[in-house]
């Protein structure tokens, strides 16, 4: 016989096992929860009537809208990834900083800032800016763990800065609104993109040889010529960027609506650039196909864990091992920080977010922590899960598009200033809140004292009321 205080350890331990020998996220979250639920229904834990509300929450990931925003903002980066506006990009504003040292790596964070802001997915801001940006870093001279290192990180911005899907998770497991988390945002991701500049700043002075300026016969692009070069990259960027996130922050579309109208905007970018066809229209669909799929089944997955988890007072342990920590909430905020950073050694961000913020985010509540502020928090952290040696998704789309004089290992060694960043981001975010909330708390311009409520008058009636 199982003891009802080991069942919620033994549950968790067995997903750990399950997810390290590499089976399934989704599958494993479902078996382990069905398996501890007839264990649980034996014992006498609970009744088979728990089980009977899986449907019910099934049917609600299904009908909740707000997921809908995940294929529309898939889609529109799935576009966005092949219409050759990342070319213009960066041709346009690599041409612009090419005289200084390390001009292509700032080219490079700014365009990854901005694809960022239009397409919310990592995997096409990599994508793009590896197979566009990387041969003529190398071509000029740049070491290769700089250039490798400066371009994932740089598409991984795209995990922090709004819309990004990331976000979109992260608001729906917190029940908290996606436009909240979106403002909440704004303020770390452009520390992030400073803290990048500063690195290559720094990278410039101390070793100049790691990031030469671009010899005079590599600048084609002069006066007039450059800089309509750069707006045909950047206006249609900025109009885009307002269609979605300007639309959203300002309350005239939900996240679902911001997402339809990128993604029609996406294939009219396409059209622009002449590269508009049902072939790239239908592999857009097929990423969007495959990524909605993903997130839906883990989502289904999570729910059969949480719901088994919960019933065997799995919650309860969770708030107790959590709030009994030395130092309170700081203790609390250190600790979950370290644990989310290891778990990303070996999950990638929607395994960590329907795996364990639904753990994370009562006891954060009870504790007095801005849920906005917590999961702005946490999405800065789950950005080294694309960036872990040897294990980060970043690394291996860079992997697969790198030629072959780049070896793996340059790569993961390249990586690891930029994950001392974005660990550096996290201590300034827990440091100085006000990043977060300074874009979501405005002041009250109500004075109650001045509030007066008028009622109309009422005639007093002089009839004699019969009661039959």
């Amino acid at each position: 016989m199982i003891g009802l205080e080991l069942m919620a350890p033994l549950m968790f331990a067995g997903l750990i096992v399950f997810v390290m020998i590499g089976f399934p996220v989704a599958f494993s979250l479902g078996a382990v929860g069905l398996a501890f639920a007839g264990i649980a229904i034996g014992e006498g834990y609970f009744t088979f009537n728990l089980m009977s509300a899986l449907p019910e929450r099934v049917f609600g990931i299904m009908s909740n809208e707000l997921l809908l925003a995940i294929p529309f903002f898939t889609f529109m980066g799935a576009i966005l990834e092949r219409c050759g506006l990342a070319e213009d990009l960066l041709d346009g504003i690599g041409q612009l900083f090419g005289p200084i040292r390390g001009g292509l790596s700032y080219a490079v964070i700014l365009v990854g800032a901005v694809l960022g802001a239009i397409t919310g997915t990592v995997a096409a801001s990599v994508i793009a800016m590896g197979l566009i940006s990387l041969p003529v870093m190398l071509r000029y001279g740049y070491s290769h763990r700089h250039a490798t290192g400066v371009i994932a990180a740089s598409g991984t911005i795209t995990q922090l800065i709004p819309p990004s899907i990331v976000l979109i998770v992260l608001a729906d497991q917190l029940g908290k609104s996606v436009g909240d988390m979106y403002a909440g945002a704004i303020g770390p991701s452009l520390v992030q993109i400073l803290l990048f500049c500063g690195f290559v700043f720094l990278v410039s002075m101390f070793r100049p040889a790691h990031v030469p300026a671009l010899p005079l016969e590599a600048r084609t692009l002069h006066g007039w010529a450059l800089i309509r070069k750069c707006l045909f990259g950047i206006v249609p960027s900025l109009a885009l960027i307002f269609l979605v996130l300007g639309t959203i922050l300002l309350g005239v579309a939900t996240p679902t609506e911001g997402g339809a109208m990128g993604a029609v905007g996406a294939m009219v970018i396409a059209a622009l650039h002449r590269r508009l066809s049902w072939t790239l229209v239908r592999q857009g669909m097929d990423s969007t196909m495959k990524i909605t799929s993903m997130v839906i089944f883990i989502l289904i997955g999570s729910n059969v864990f949480s719901l088994v988890f919960r019933g065997v007072d799995g919650d309860l342990w969770i708030e107790n091992l959590l709030t009994a920590l030395p130092g309170g909430v700081v203790g609390f905020l250190v600790v979950v920080n370290l644990f989310v950073f290891v778990l990303a050694f070996f999950l990638d961000f929607f395994e960590i977010a329907f795996i364990i913020i639904p753990l994370l985010a009562p006891v954060a509540a009870k504790l007095g922590i801005d849920l906005i502020w917590f999961g702005v928090l946490l999405g800065a952290n789950m950005q080294t899960s694309f960036m872990h040696p040897p294990f980060g998704f970043a690394l291996f789309y860079l992997r697969g598009i790198a030629p072959k004089s780049v070896r793996s290992a340059d790569i993961y060694w390249g990586a690891i200033p930029w994950v001392i960043m974005q660990l550096i981001l996290v201590g300034i975010v827990i440091a100085f809140p006000e990043l977060v909330t300074s874009f979501i708390d405005g002041p009250s311009t109500v004075d109650p004292s001045q509030i007066q409520i008028e009622l109309p008058a009422v005639e007093e009636s002089t009839a004699p009321i019969e009661i039959n």
